[in-house]
C-alpha cells in the first residue's frame, strides 16, 4: 500500500511537471495510550505505522511555486519571495502554507518549488494525517535545499504550522512519532524534555487492531482547543508550569475554587500519565492483561473526564467487554469520532470484526471500518 502510494505520486509529477522528484514517506501515527497529556507536559506512547503521505519535489525555474493535493485534485500557486500568510478557511493549503510561514519567521527563504502530496490515511481517523503533511513538507525542503535543520527542529516547524496558521493549539506529539518512528517499536516520550525511550513492541500472540467510527472529527473546533485552555487554568492555580508537576493530592487543595469540569480534566490528565508508564511495564513484562486495562481505563477516562468520546467510539469500545479474545480497547486520537485502538487475540480478528460490524451497523444505520496497520519507520527520503 505504501509503495502504491509513492508510485503513484511520483508518476504524477512526472507526468505534470516532466522530471523526475525528490520522494519523501511520512508516516501517520497510532498512540498505544496517553491522550491529551503531550500538550500538558506529560507522556505519551505512540509509534509510526505504514499509513501516511508521500511528498513530491522539485525546484522550479517559474517564479511561482506549485503545489498539488492530489487527494482533493486542488492546486495551491504563490510566490515563495513574498511574505506568505494563511488563506481564511484554506483547509489543507494552510498546513502547506503555515510550514513556509515558520520557516520565513527564521529568515529562511528558499526559491520556487514544484510539489505533489497525496496520502492514504483515512480523512478524520485521528491518525494525525495533518502531522504527516506539515513533517512531510517541511522534510522534503529540508532535503532539497540542504537546509540542515535537525529533526527536533523540523517537528517544532510542523507543530508551530498547525499552531499559527490552521488553529490547532496542539502538542508535540503527533509530529514527534511521525518524525522519529522506528520500526517495531514505540517511542516513550516525555513531552517535557521531548526526548523519549524506543520500547520494543512483541505483543505475542497478541495484536492491535484500529476499527474506525468514521465519525469524523475537526480538532480546529473550539472543542480542542478549550479543552488546552482549561488545563491551563488549572495548572495556573496550582502555580505550576503545567499540569505535568501536579497531583492529586495538590489538586485537591484547590477543588473548592475551580469549575467541576476542569477539576476533572485534571484528575483524567494526572492518572492518564500515570497509565503511560505503567503501559510501558506492562508490555516490558509481557503483561498483556494489565496492558488491557489500562487501554479500558483511559477510554473511562477520556468518555467520563475528559468528555472528548461520542456515542460511536463508546459502542465500539463497549462491545469488546464481553468477549473474551479482546484484553482492551479504547478511543485514540482528539476524539468526538475517529477510531478505537483494540488488543484482540491473533486469529480472531477476522471473527470479532464480523460480530461488531453488525452490531454497529444495526445501531448506527452505517458500517465501521478495520485498519490494518504496521508499525513503521519515521519520515524519510524513499530511494
Amino acid at each position: 500500500m505504501k509503495k502504491e502510494l509513492i508510485n503513484i505520486i511520483k508518476n504524477q509529477f512526472v507526468n505534470t511537471f516532466h522530471k523526475e522528484p525528490i520522494l519523501i514517506f511520512s508516516p501517520g501515527r497510532i498512540n498505544i495510550i496517553g491522550e491529551h497529556t503531550d500538550y500538558n507536559e506529560g507522556f505519551v506512547f505512540p509509534a509510526a505505522i505504514d499509513l501516511g503521505v508521500a511528498v513530491a519535489i522539485q525546484k522550479s525555474n517559474n517564479k511561482q511555486s506549485r503545489v498539488f493535493a492530489y487527494d482533493k485534485d486542488e492546486h495551491l500557486t504563490y510566490d515563495s519571495q513574498k511574505p506568505i500568510k494563511p488563506i481564511e478557511n484554506g483547509g489543507w493549503k494552510n498546513y502547506v502554507l503555515g510550514v513556509f510561514i515558520e520557516l520565513q519567521d527564521k529568515n529562511i527563504n528558499i526559491s520556487s518549488f514544484d510539489l505533489i502530496f497525496g496520502g492514504n490515511i483515512p480523512g478524520g481517523a485521528g491518525l494525525s494525517s495533518s502531522a504527516a503533511i506539515e513533517n512531510g513538507i517541511i522534510y522534503a525542503v529540508n532535503h532539497l535545499y540542504n537546509l540542515h535543520l535537525s529533526k527536533k527542529e523540523m517537528i517544532l516547524i510542523s507543530q508551530k504550522a498547525e499552531q499559527n496558521s490552521v488553529g490547532v493549539n496542539c502538542g508535540i506529539m503527533d509530529q514527534y512519532a511521525s518524525m522519529f518512528g522506528e520500526e517495531q517499536c514505540a517511542l516513550l516520550l516525555d513531552c517535557s524534555t521531548v526526548v523519549s525511550k524506543k520500547i520494543h513492541i512483541s505483543l505475542s500472540g497478541y495484536e492491535l487492531l484500529l476499527i474506525n467510527s468514521n465519525v469524523k472529527h475537526n480538532l480546529a473546533e473550539d472543542s480542542y482547543n478549550d479543552r488546552r485552555r482549561s488545563c491551563e487554568k488549572i495548572a495556573s492555580a496550582l502555580n505550576v508550569k503545567s499540569l505535568r508537576y501536579a497531583t492529586k493530592k495538590s489538586l485537591q487543595e484547590i477543588e473548592s475554587i475551580v469549575s467541576p469540569e476542569n477539576y476533572e480534566k485534571a484528575i483524567y490528565v494526572i492518572e492518564e500519565n500515570e497509565r503511560v508508564i505503567n503501559a510501558e511495564k506492562a508490555i516490558e513484562n509481557n503483561d498483556f492483561y494489565a496492558l488491557g486495562m489500562l487501554l479500558y481505563e483511559s477510554h473511562e477516562g477520556l468518555k467520563n473526564l475528559y468528555k472528548v468520546s461520542c456515542d460511536e467510539l463508546d459502542f465500539l469500545v463497549d462491545a469488546t467487554k464481553n468477549n473474551p479474545d479482546v484484553l482492551g480497547a479504547r478511543m485514540i486520537g482528539g476524539g468526538f469520532g475517529g477510531c478505537t485502538l483494540n488488543l484482540i487475540k491473533t486469529g480472531k480478528v477476522e471473527e470479532f470484526l464480523v460480530e461488531v460490524s453488525e452490531k454497529f451497523k444495526n445501531k448506527f444505520g452505517k458500517p465501521c471500518t478495520p485498519i490494518s496497520v504496521k508499525i513503521s519507520q519515521g519520515t524519510s527520503v524513499v530511494n
